[in-house]
């Protein structure tokens, strides 16, 4: 089989919707080898299918790799397929058993098998400058909480509050809103304005600069979006200028045998 076959081959919809298949399959087997009464029951047909769907996963990739050449390692997502691969045919035993763990990375293929995932994946390495000036600034922030927190309620709370490390770690839990009310209550009964610093922060943290995240995120799939359309409509004039060109070559060439005809 030719290159130019293979390479419609292995591009085709109805291969890659096998190949998602099989990795679903494959991440529900190795979601039912954590249930050790499911091993004991099945624990060798559950280990057939993984190994199956790992030699179909090479075979594919090895498949891909001749049909596309050299170009092949220009796609960063197939990079990133070669590398899954490579993680799943490492050794299991022995001292490498900690990695039979990432043999579950095979499920972040559909990232790059299915299109919608690749999109949100590529809006968000986009938006990663945008997104690390955020994180500084929520840094920044929460230092700035812990430093008050500790001069302020160090002594009434020192479980919580005791030093700068312990402030930080409280403070983490206050913004994600877990039990924050645990932490505030016993230090209001002493003093009952602290929960002006709480509410502050809490409105600081999770109700503006995470919010920004957010923003930036969703500002980066409409930049993704919007230049993935750009291209489609550039690949639509240029076909249709191609098209174009084609019938004038036709209709010379009709002209041209009329000519001799006559």
């Amino acid at each position: 089989m030719t290159r130019a076959r293979l390479r419609r081959l292995v591009d085709a919809p109805r291969f890659q919707h096998l190949v998602i298949v099989v990795i679903i399959i494959n991440a529900i087997t190795l979601g039912l080898e954590t249930s050790d009464a499911l091993v004991a029951g099945y624990g060798t047909l559950l280990h057939g299918l993984d190994r199956l769907a790992l030699t179909i996963f090479v075979i594919e990739l090895v498949l891909r790799l001749y049909a596309h050449g050299g170009s092949f390692f220009k796609d960063p997502w197939n990079c990133f397929d070669t590398v899954i691969i490579a993680v799943a045919l490492l050794p299991t035993s022995g001292s490498f058993a900690v990695l039979r763990a990432l043999r579950i990375l095979r499920a972040l293929r559909l990232v790059s098998m299915i299109k919608s995932m690749r999109r949100v994946v590529s809006a968000l390495l986009t938006a990663i400058p945008g997104m690390a000036s955020i994180a500084a600034l929520l840094s920044l922030v929460i230092y700035v909480g812990g430093v008050m927190a500790t001069k302020l309620y160090g002594e009434i709370s020192p479980e919580y509050f005791g030093d700068l490390g312990r402030s930080l770690f409280t403070l983490f839990q206050v913004m994600t809103g877990e039990a924050w009310s645990d932490v505030a209550r016993p230090i209001m009964e002493q003093q009952p304005w602290a929960w002006v610093f709480f509410v502050g922060f809490i409105l600081i943290t999770s109700f503006t600069v995470l919010n920004l995240f957010i923003a930036v995120g969703v500002s980066a799939m409409e930049h993704q979006v919007a230049a993935e359309r750009e291209q489609q409509e550039e690949t639509l004039i240029s076909n249709d200028m191609l098209l174009a060109e084609v019938q004038a070559l036709r209709a010379e060439l009709r002209e041209m045998r009329e000519e001799r005809a006559s």
